[in-house]
């Protein structure tokens, strides 16, 4: 999506999580620490930000769903601002143009202090964890020590995309909402009434987006619908090395890392796609080259690699499968 979490209002990323939340706060009920986990792009930051609009005193609109909120309420503006006293965003910082591997235990320590202070303006205070994946060891122990000792009238969502590999002692301190992925024909209704793409485009996107609205939205618009049309051609066997090498020419940057972390995840993605179409013999042969490319993208990252080169590796190795193929019939 292009729209950031705080900015969507039209979105409601699973009802029946939101009306849960809504019971347990009509209740009396509502829980300290919420952790949201699901597949990336499945809404989880989206859901969070709805529900801080509403806790931070946002007039509701019960035509956006559960915890729709009216987008031109001062709150609501104040948060798409990201100016707003009582909530508190903790994510990956983004320095010199990059954007940090993890958020830092600086970022983490500044939990307590905020849930010290009472509300300036609404009847609680929030902070959100965008994403708690990203904690690292030292950040998570600061973390732990504010889910320890529950703040008075504060709020905490954590999102997660992977909470088996959250601590124990944090995933047994909050409460858990579930988002389950879409399917692929709710996705291709979204992406439609969203995008206005062709049924064909909206389709593909529906399917390759392995139930994640965000991938779906993503798929079908901007640079991610050309790299996956481009990975597609590719694995196809129209691998052109002038325009392969015209492309790892603009790796260079924050945007350039970007661009190769979307094209390595299309690419990927059409592996799996034609491994799962493919008849038994030559669909093993596919899988055996996303299992290769999977760890790709994040080698590259972690030891600095020349991001040309693992290209056009993969392209070499995408190669050498379709010859396979094509020998084997």
């Amino acid at each position: 999506m292009s729209d950031h979490p705080r900015d969507r209002f039209d979105l409601v990323p699973d009802a029946a999580a939101e009306t849960a939340f809504l019971d347990a706060w009509e209740r009396g009920r509502l829980h300290h620490a919420w952790l949201l986990c699901g597949v990336e792009g499945t809404g989880k930051a989206t859901f969070a930000y709805r529900a801080a609009r509403r806790l931070l005193g946002a007039a509701a609109d019960p035509g956006s769903g559960p915890l729709g909120a009216r987008r031109n309420d001062p709150v609501s503006r104040l948060i798409s601002a990201q100016s707003h006293p009582d909530l508190l965003v903790l994510e990956r910082l983004v320095e010199g143009g990059k954007t940090k591997k993890s958020i830092s235990v600086d970022q983490s320590r500044e939990l307590p202090e905020f849930f010290s202070k009472s509300p300036s303006q609404a009847q609680f205070r929030v902070a959100i964890i965008d994403a708690a994946d990203d904690l690292n060891l030292n950040a998570a122990n600061a973390l732990l020590k504010v889910l320890e000792e529950p703040p008075e009238r504060g709020v905490l969502f954590l999102v997660t995309h992977a909470p088996g590999r959250l601590l124990a002692t944090i995933r047994s301190r909050c409460r858990r909402l579930s988002f389950p992925i879409w399917t692929p024909d709710r996705l291709e209704t979204l992406v439609r009434n969203r995008t206005g793409a062709e049924r064909e485009d909206a389709e593909h996107a529906a399917i390759m987006a392995g139930g994640s609205p965000g991938a779906a939205l993503a798929l079908a618009s901007g640079a991610t619908f050309e790299m996956d049309q481009l990975a597609r051609r590719w694995v196809e066997g129209d691998v052109d090395r002038a325009e392969a090498l015209a492309i790892a020419d603009r790796f260079r940057g924050a945007e350039g890392q970007e661009r190769f972390e979307t094209l390595m995840d299309r690419l990927i993605a059409a592996v799996r796609m034609r491994a799962l179409q493919s008849a038994p013999g030559a669909g093993n042969r596919w899988a055996e080259l996303w299992e290769r490319l999977q760890p790709l993208p994040e080698r590259a990252a972690g030891l600095n690699l020349d991001k040309a080169d693992v290209l056009a590796g993969a392209l070499a190795d995408l190669k050498r499968v379709q010859a396979q193929q094509e020998r084997m019939g």
